[in-house]
């Protein structure tokens, strides 16, 4: 039998897609399946794609000709392309162009910008959703969205993610001794700094929080556009919050809070809320995208956008540890529910053996 060869693009790769190519790639490597990887370089410094048997190409994420042109040659002899988020797409379906080539698109999120590049970026969602043999969305919202764009096939493919390590006390203890929170709540938030993660609406809240005794502590941890504008209201208003930046050890910080919030106006399957009933961690999260489906019964949902629904919601977890209970117990009830790392591989095998008989 012939070996199946494909060939899994990258864009600019957030941690969800890009740690979801790591693991798929893995696994199809595992059932016998050749895997290139194309993906700028930065990304194999962070997630070291050779590590799971692929060959890893590095190819900018840009779409001139240079840039195609090389994404072209690494295709060339693939029987599937699989590109995962619009950017990757784009590129894929010019770098395919005029040859009998299957691709495969997985939307791991959607366009958040209004105005003249909101529109463009909705136009490109549209070409693409109907250039592809097969769009896989990671939450039902989005598969509804491919259907709306043209899609010829599009179908619900949760992208599932290698489980957080477990945390002793001592790592904990240790956590919340390096931010210095022995004896204050410490509330987490993880996500890039850009304007549709909310975070202005938890700096209101965290005003709010200014009024318990003791005061909580809310650290984020990420990198973006919005760090700048963030870190000088915090100074101006001396919030009790700490920008981190871009951490490895998020499972650790995640690990040693007292509650995880996701402020966000939209999400299809955040890393943060997965992370967090895994680990049995209190979510508090907006209401929005695919969350609702992701967490079920097992968090506490809140309009997006609402300074005072989000405070009042932390603010009552803080004093009924019972509550908090609870919902560490049914987020990781809820997280076993969720596909495995090789359900999501022998689905998307399952989509790769019918575009190739």
């Amino acid at each position: 039998m012939t070996q199946l060869r494909t060939v899994q693009v990258l864009g600019g790769g957030s941690a969800g897609s890009s740690a979801h190519v790591r693991s798929l790639a893995a696994g199809l490597v595992a059932r016998g399946v050749q895997v290139t990887v194309c993906a700028p370089a930065e990304l194999n410094r962070l997630y070291d794609f050779p590590d799971t048997g692929v060959h890893f190409a590095s190819v900018p994420c840009r779409s001139d000709p240079a840039a195609v042109g090389a994404l072209r040659a690494f295709c060339a002899e693939a029987d599937l392309v699989h590109a995962h988020g619009l950017h990757a797409a784009i590129r894929a379906a010019l770098a395919l162009r005029g040859r009998p080539v299957p691709l495969v698109v997985t939307w791991h999120t959607r366009a958040h910008h209004g105005g003249a590049r909101g529109h463009l970026l909705r136009l490109l969602e549209r070409r693409t959703a109907q250039a592809a043999a097969v769009v896989l969305g990671s939450c039902s919202e989005l598969v509804d969205r491919a259907r709306r764009y043209g899609a010829r096939d599009a179908r619900l493919a949760p992208a599932s993610l290698p489980a957080p390590r477990g945390c002793s006390c001592a790592v904990e203890d240790r956590t919340r001794a390096e931010l210095g929170v022995a004896d204050r709540p410490l509330i987490m938030a993880v996500g890039s700094l850009d304007a549709h993660r909310g975070y202005e609406t938890l700096l209101d809240a965290a005003d709010q929080w200014r009024k318990l005794d003791p005061v909580p502590l809310v650290v984020i941890a990420g990198e973006g556009p919005e760090r700048d504008a963030l870190q000088q209201r915090i100074a101006a208003e001396d919030l009790p919050v700490r920008l981190v930046g871009r951490r490895e050890d998020i499972s650790d910080f995640l690990a040693a809070a007292d509650i995880a919030v996701l402020p966000s106006r939209w999400e299809a399957r955040s890393v943060l809320a997965q992370e967090a009933l895994r680990l049995g961690v209190p979510l508090v999260a907006t209401a929005v995208g695919g969350v609702p489906e992701l967490v079920g019964d097992a968090a506490e949902l809140i309009p997006y956008g609402d300074a005072p629904a989000l405070g009042d919601a932390v603010t009552r977890l803080l004093s009924d540890a019972s509550r908090r209970g609870e919902l560490a117990r049914a987020g990781r009830v809820q997280a076993s529910t969720w596909q495995t790392e090789d359900e999501t591989v022998a689905q998307v095998l399952s989509v790769y053996d019918e575009l190739t008989r």
